[in-house]
Order: structure tokens, then C-alpha cells, then sequence
């Protein structure tokens, strides 16, 4: 049985949200492929960490059975989005402050140009919309027939008021606004420790994923999005527990797709996190497969993330790397009309592919070929061709 622990990324929706997309693009893939892929109804764990469900692939008389564990952190995300206006408008110039001083931001922007631009975009929208909330406010007090004290309070409540507004009307597609602002905050409090309940949450999710050792016939942790530092870290956990796992016969799989790792390890105050990249950058019982699309917005795809981080550069081959064309995913008059709908473009990876040979993710997690295989054969130099 090949046991697959996936990790989201920052995002509020409950887990089933991710269970039926699953189960949704498995049934397109299913049509597409030629491969049969079964979907369980799933089953929160007693402990509440986890979604699991079970898949089983079925093609040319083979049977692939997967159990598919999704690590459950909605709860923390909610508990941090959306913030209260007020907690914004505190704690964003301090950050940016605080990262502007470091030298964080010119490594940021070399190192994720695109994602850079967006994240700027949205703060410095988030400050647009302070002032215009201010503007209107005061146009409003301008033409009020009260006192000079009264409109110097109505000002700033009024403002506030207006703020909240045009917040929930932004919260959402397209702009995401507060979406970015909150996740970029969460982002900065786990570098540098502030956010404590995710790291209570790796523990027993690194406990689970070291009880797989022995039972199944091979691991495959998946982070997406912010979770690709996130798993990375629980990984790096149960090297703490157990620095033999990986290398006693059970191979065991990272695969990070829209990666942002950089825009964490970036952060100088994280320490532990960089401290864990290092330390899986090394594991050689551990594979690696970084899956990337350069027409991912909200992903970190220039350079492998250890040298993107500072750190030594790993060796040739150490992470295999799979470079996804959006064309092979969705129709090109598909790609014109999301190609500005960032989020749905992040999560076209999760999503069914149109072309046969093409990446697809439940192809992927319930293929034939198993996920160390996949990631060996990428990570092999080319054959030399010889010359006649």
C-alpha cells in the first residue's frame, strides 16, 4: 500500500473541500487515461488531525492501493484569517519594517520575481484601501454639520467602517487581498517562532508519518503551497526521532508543488526553518521531487530552494525536478480565460491534465509507477549520445 500524507496549503475550507476535489479529478482522469481510480468517502481521525480517505487504482490488471491522509490545519488558518482590521492595520508596517531593515526584501525579489510582485501588490493595494477609506471618511465628516471634536472622532470610526466593507468585498477572488496579507503574516510569525500552534501540529503529524515505516509499501509526503516548507519540517522531525528512516527499505518521498520556500527561509529570523532545509537537503534516504510551473504566480520556481535560501547548493540530482507546461493541463482558451485568476491557476496542479504523457496529479498518487520510481528516473542524468 503506498501512503501518501498531503499537507495544504493556507486556507480556511474544511478538508472535505479537498476530498472532493480529489474525487473530482480522478473521475476525469479515470476518462482521460484508461486507468480506473476509486475514491472512499472519508473519515475524520479521532485526534482530529487528519482527513483520510483510501484510493485504488486499477489498470491493465494491476491494482495500486493508496491511503491518502490530509493533514488538518483549517482550524489554525481560521483562527488567523480573516484578522480583524485592527490586528492589520497594527501589525503590517511592522513587518514590513522589520523585513525592509534585514535585506529581506531585495532577496525576495531576486529570488521570486513574480511571486514577489504579487505579494507587494496586495499590501500596497491593502494601503490603497486604508487611504480610501480615510478619503471617504473625511468627505463624508467634510459635509456633516457637526462640531470640530465630533468629526475628529467620526473620522477615524467612520473610516474604520468603511475599511471592513471594502475588506469582505475584497476578501475574495479576484484580488484576495485579505487572503495574501493574512497568509504572508502567518508566514513570518512561523519563521520566527510567534506562530506556535502549526509547530504543535507537526508533532503527532511526524509521529503518523513514522508509523508508516514497515506497514506501507512506500511513503510520499506532499506539501502544497505554504505547506511546502511544512512538510519538509514534519519530515525533518521525524529525522529527529528516528535519523535512520528512510534508508531500511521503505522509500520515502518529499514532493513539493507550488513551492514557496524561499519566501520563508528568506526571513533571517528563520532559523529552525532554514535549519530544516538543510538538514532534508542532506538526507539521502529521503528523495525529493519538486514539481514546478513557472506559470504559477504564487510559486517559487527560479532555482533549486537551498541555494534560493542561502545555502549550499545540493548536489546534481539530489532534488528531481518536474517542469509542468500549462498547456498540458487545460485548452489554451482555457489558459486566457484563468490566467489572471491566481489562485486557480495555483491550484491547476492538483487538477486533472489533458494531455496523456502530461503530469497529473491523480495519475500520479495512484499510478502504476511508484512515486520513488518517478523520482529517480527525473533525477537520472540524460543518456550520452555518441557520435558516429
Amino acid at each position: 500500500m503506498r501512503q501518501v500524507f498531503y499537507l495544504p496549503g493556507f486556507d480556511p475550507r474544511e478538508p472535505e473541500t479537498y476530498w472532493g476535489l480529489f474525487r473530482r479529478e480522478s473521475r476525469i482522469t479515470s476518462e482521460r487515461r484508461g486507468i480506473r481510480i476509486a475514491v472512499s468517502e472519508p473519515v475524520r481521525s479521532a485526534d482530529g488531525i487528519s482527513l483520510d480517505w483510501d484510493v485504488t487504482g486499477a489498470i491493465d490488471g494491476a491494482t495500486i492501493p493508496v491511503r491518502y491522509s490530509l493533514l488538518r490545519w483549517d482550524d489554525i488558518v481560521r483562527a488567523r484569517f480573516p484578522r480583524s482590521n485592527l490586528r492589520r492595520l497594527a501589525e503590517a508596517p511592522v513587518l514590513w519594517w522589520r523585513l525592509w531593515r534585514s535585506g529581506y526584501l531585495k532577496a525576495f525579489r531576486s529570488e521570486a520575481r513574480r511571486f514577489h510582485r504579487v505579494i507587494l501588490g496586495v499590501h500596497l493595494l491593502y494601503l490603497a484601501i486604508v487611504v480610501l477609506s480615510l478619503a471617504l471618511a473625511g468627505a463624508v465628516a467634510s459635509v456633516a454639520p457637526l462640531p470640530g471634536l465630533a468629526t475628529l472622532l467620526l473620522v477615524p470610526l467612520l473610516a474604520y467602517a468603511i475599511l471592513g466593507g471594502l475588506m469582505r468585498v475584497t476578501r475574495g477572488r479576484p484580488l484576495y487581498v485579505a487572503h495574501l496579507v493574512d497568509d504572508t503574516a502567518f508566514t513570518h510569525d512561523h519563521a520566527s517562532g510567534r506562530e506556535t500552534a502549526m509547530r504543535q501540529r507537526l508533532d503527532p503529524w511526524a509521529e503518523r508519518i513514522r508509523a508508516a515505516e514497515g506497514r506501507a509499501s512506500e511513503i510520499v509526503v506532499i506539501g502544497h503551497s505554504s505547506s511546502s516548507f511544512l512538510a519538509l519540517e514534519a519530515l525533518d522531525r521525524v529525522l529527529a526521532l528516528d535519523p535512520g528512516f528512510g534508508s531500511r527499505g521503505t522509500p520515502v518521498t518529499l514532493v513539493t508543488l507550488g513551492s514557496v520556500i524561499p519566501w520563508i527561509t528568506l526571513d533571517a529570523r528563520a532559523e529552525k526553518t532554514r535549519a530544516a532545509l538543510a538538514r532534508i537537503g542532506a538526507a539521502s534516504g529521503i528523495g525529493w521531487l519538486d514539481i514546478r510551473a513557472k506559470w504559477d504566480w504564487l510559486s517559487i520556481h527560479l532555482r533549486d530552494p537551498l541555494s534560493a535560501s542561502g545555502l549550499t547548493a545540493p548536489p546534481p540530482g539530489r532534488i528531481a525536478i518536474l517542469r509542468v507546461s500549462i498547456e498540458d493541463l487545460i485548452e489554451p482558451k482555457i489558459v486566457a480565460r484563468r490566467r489572471w485568476n491566481l489562485f486557480r491557476m495555483h491550484f491547476q496542479l492538483l487538477m486533472s491534465s489533458r494531455a496523456p504523457g502530461a503530469f497529473d496529479y491523480a495519475a500520479f498518487v495512484a499510478g502504476p509507477e511508484p512515486v520513488h520510481a518517478a523520482v529517480a528516473r527525473l533525477a537520472a542524468p540524460p543518456p550520452l549520445v555518441q557520435e558516429m
